[in-house]
């Protein structure tokens, strides 16, 4: 590099900033297309082997068109339904039979038990996609022509419309609020001005790559996006990139210090930071990657698309940023410039907190290691309170949503199952007794074939390829715990009857089944996910020792993030339960993100430790990473906190898990728990390394290492 010309020194990176800018200008739109190719049909996201994904496929050939149910309610104004309204209800919808988005006739309107609501099913044409919420505000205006009443309408349709909106506009506005949080913690912390906005460009580069990757993928029928997968690539993304151009930045400030040369800086905090940077990317990906082997096919659409972005965000970390920090040099950091040391290391620099900690662990290690798992396993011990049985059909939406108050409408004058019945198909010579066992069932209210006009009734039932349907309407709302044990009664019930070949599905089992399946998936990826990690922290220490107990403290802290969890959702939140999927995509983000604070952590101590020993490397990695993981860890906590603009449960809770055990990882896992355990076991955590092994160096250091710390960490 010596006797490389000025101007060649200069040409890589400007080359490089420009390509990224080519980049950035053509792929950054597809950050706010990848909607286009998202999909929000949860039918989509079944488990593949269940017993009710066959049912939703068998089904589809007792259907002349193929519809997603509106269930249109009227409630009387005078308290009971009179015959002029039902009447009245029943030519209002039949004259919607011929309407563009209209599957097929609606049903005749029928009055409740109680005589005070009129139901009604209009059928809606499945491609219509976006366009459902226009197609039922029709149906809601024709269904308003029946007077002295009030309209609501329920119904799988109705979900999917709420659904729709709660996604609509998460492009911009997500990115838009998670791209504010970080700046602002960013200039806050930094006070820098030209530092925040290179690393937000950084990521907001990563995020176009990846969105235009994952687009052109999606587009292919490679890999599957719904709302949820597409939020929570924009902040994975965000937090990722950003974590990783804040360690880069650091290490390239603290060279910069040590020498003038920036792009001998650059190239220095290249070479000492990838290892950590791409050792940590693995650790998230691989973990992403592990989704793969679940059976719910939106965990396995999550998995590839996450990992795309994971890997976009280190590809930008290490050729843009770098090339950036080189052309702006010091004047990155502008107004807190950093001041050349003349040689000196200039690690102590803005670190007086970090070593005021330092200094208390290395007072009292076992002290504070042992306390603050105490801490952890007491908050842990709340973990088993945390149900992840479902969210229920009122809880799915953060805000009053039309759906939910129209379900619970129908629920109170209805069977609770009505509108979601339970779907058994059978074999035609024995539906006689299949209906029967079925009728028989306790929890079922009715039980009635699908017939040649294509909906329940009384006449002789429709056979296709000697298979007839069922629809078993549940006495318990189709969401509750109650209809769940109905279906698995319904289950044992018809399986029994011999040569039926019978199947039970429809929503309520599509619960339950998913809910078994969320079960086994956590037995085999969570061992997945943490002998991965393993391996990899494994590779980058060349020890044993302590990278098994950098996967226990995680592991710890993920249980008292649950635990914290169970108390916040049922007592502030008002949860009565999680979705499903919801412990493993918790478990995933937080052990693969909280791992990457402990490796950039560990392996500055492990550097530390070659020429300074165990004691002396724990601290001065300690002091000189403590300020830029803990920003990073509070601006990935922010990011994944923008996931409650979504106004889903299953996004706020996912948001408050990772966000919350990020912050406790970061502020008492990696600052206090971690340093203080390796320093109370010393040179022996790095079993097998030469680290582990006495020294020369170390017997001569044994003296002062046993002498007690001055404040700052040194003895």
């Amino acid at each position: 590099m010596k006797n490389t010309p000025r101007w060649a020194r200069w040409i890589v990176p400007l080359v490089l900033v420009i390509v990224w800018l080519g980049i950035g200008g053509t792929l950054g739109p597809y950050a706010g297309k990848l909607g286009e190719v998202a999909t929000n049909d949860q039918a989509a996201f079944l488990p593949r082997n269940a017993e009710s994904t066959q049912v939703l496929e068998a089904r589809k050939a007792f259907e002349t068109s193929p519809s997603i149910p509106a269930i249109v309610v009227w409630t009387a104004d005078g308290g009971r339904v009179t015959a002029r309204q039902q009447e009245a209800a029943t030519l209002a919808v039949s004259g919607l039979a011929d309407r563009p988005g209209i599957a097929a006739p609606p049903s005749p309107a029928i009055v409740s038990g109680d005589g005070q609501a009129i139901q009604a099913v209009v059928p809606l044409a499945t491609h219509l996609g976006e366009e459902i919420p226009a197609v039922l505000e029709e149906v809601r205006q024709t269904a308003e022509r029946v007077p002295g009443t009030s309209v609501r309408i329920a119904g799988p349709a109705a979900s999917q419309a709420d659904l729709s909106d709660a996604f609509a506009g998460i492009d911009g506005l997500l990115v838009g609020v998670a791209l504010g949080a970080v700046l602002l913690i960013l200039l806050l912390v930094y006070r820098s001005v030209l530092l925040p906005l290179v690393i937000i460009v950084s990521a907001v580069f990563a995020l176009g790559l990846a969105c235009a990757l994952v687009y052109a993928l999606a587009d292919r029928g490679v890999v599957r996006v719904d709302g949820q997968v597409q939020g929570i690539l924009s902040i994975l993304v965000i937090g990722a990139a950003t974590d990783y151009a804040l360690l880069l930045a650091a290490r390239f400030r603290e060279e910069l210090t040590r020498q003038g040369d920036r792009v001998k800086a650059a190239a220095a905090a290249v070479r000492r930071s990838a290892g950590a940077i791409t050792a940590s990317a693995a650790t998230v990906a691989l973990g992403l990657l592990a989704l793969l082997a679940s059976d719910l096919t939106n965990n396995r659409a999550l998995g590839p698309v996450g990992a795309i972005g994971i890997v976009c965000s280190v590809v930008t970390t290490l050729t843009f940023l770098p090339a950036v920090l080189v052309l702006l040099g010091r004047a990155a950091y502008w107004p807190a410039t950093p001041k050349p040391t003349n040689g000196t290391d200039g690690t102590d620099e803005g670190h007086g907190v970090w070593r005021r900690v330092a200094a208390v662990i290395d007072r009292a290690p076992r002290r504070v290691w042992v306390s603050t798992a105490l801490l952890l396993v007491v908050l842990a011990g709340f973990s088993p309170a945390l149900s992840s049985k479902g969210v229920p059909l009122d809880e799915i939406f953060v805000n009053d949503a039309p759906s939910v108050a129209a379900q619970q409408t129908l629920a109170r004058h209805f069977p609770g199952g009505s509108g979601n019945p339970a779907v058994i198909i059978t074999d035609a010579g024995r539906v006689a007794d299949v209906q029967a066992v079925a009728e028989a069932t306790d929890g079922v209210a009715t039980v009635s074939p699908i017939t040649a006009s294509g909906r329940p009734g009384t006449g002789d039932p429709l056979v296709v390829d000697g298979r007839v349907r069922l629809d078993a309407t549940l006495k318990a709302a189709a969401d509750s715990d109650a209809a769940r044990e109905t279906v698995q009664r319904l289950r044992h019930g018809v399986h029994a009857v011999q040569g039926a070949d019978a199947l039970v599905g429809g929503y309520t089992a599509q619960q339950y089944d998913t809910q078994q399946t969320s079960a086994r998936d956590r037995t085999v990826i969570v061992p997945v996910v943490l002998g991965i990690i393993l391996l990899i922290l494994i590779a980058l220490l060349r020890s044993v020792l302590v990278p098994v107990l950098l996967v226990a403290t995680v592991a710890l802290n993920f249980l008292a993030t649950l635990g914290v969890s169970a108390l916040v959702f049922e007592r502030l939140l008002g949860f009565s339960g999680t979705d499903a999927s919801v412990p493993l995509y918790g478990f995933v983000f937080l052990v693969a993100l909280g791992v990457d604070y402990n490796i950039f952590l560990m392996s500055r101590v492990r550097e530390e430790s070659l020429t300074l020993g165990t004691r002396r490397g724990v601290l001065r990695g300690l002091t000189t990473t403590g300020g830029v993981i803990t920003s990073a860890g509070v601006v990935l906590a922010a990011t994944f906190a923008a996931l409650m603009v979504i106004p889903l449960a299953f996004m706020v809770q996912i948001a408050f898990i990772v966000a919350f055990g990020v912050l406790l990882d970061t502020l008492v896992v990696r600052s206090l728990l971690v340093p203080a355990l390796v320093i109370d076991i010393g040179p022996r955590a790095w079993w097998p390394s030469r680290l582990s092994r006495p020294t020369e160096e170390a017997t001569k250091q044994a003296t002062t290492d046993a002498a007690p710390a001055q404040p700052g960490g040194r003895p």
